[in-house]
């Protein structure tokens, strides 16, 4: 499988707020709506809304490469420089995501999906 960016999050601090302004800016409803996500598909692109990510230390915009391997893509990464940042978690249905962060303390998102 090639690796592509299929998801995009935002920590957000106003998670209603931000809700209402992507609704507006992508012309879609929420195709999850929770008190830890919300998430928007506009073709084959997630745009997600994570009212946690300020805690986990993010401050924009993440992307998120769909990898085969997880915790093999991490291993890979870090042999050339980048650091995790935390364990690979699931995140519901057996989809795993961890972050690593490159040199210049860029974060990485990684997905693994089911």
């Amino acid at each position: 499988m090639s690796r592509t960016v299929k998801q995009l999050n935002y920590p957000v601090s106003d998670l209603e707020g931000a809700k209402e302004l992507f609704r507006r800016l992508l012309g879609v409803d929420p195709y999850a709506d929770a008190p830890y996500y919300v998430g928007f598909r506009v073709g084959d692109q997630e745009i997600g809304l994570d009212p946690n990510g300020h805690k986990l230390g993010l401050t924009g915009p993440v992307g998120f490469w769909v990898v085969d391997d997880v915790k093999r893509t991490i291993s890979e990464l870090e042999e050339v420089g980048a650091t995790a940042h935390g364990e690979p978690r699931d995140v519901g249905g057996g989809m795993l995501i961890a972050y690593v962060k490159d040199r210049d303390g860029n974060f990485i998102g990684l997905k693994q999906e089911p």
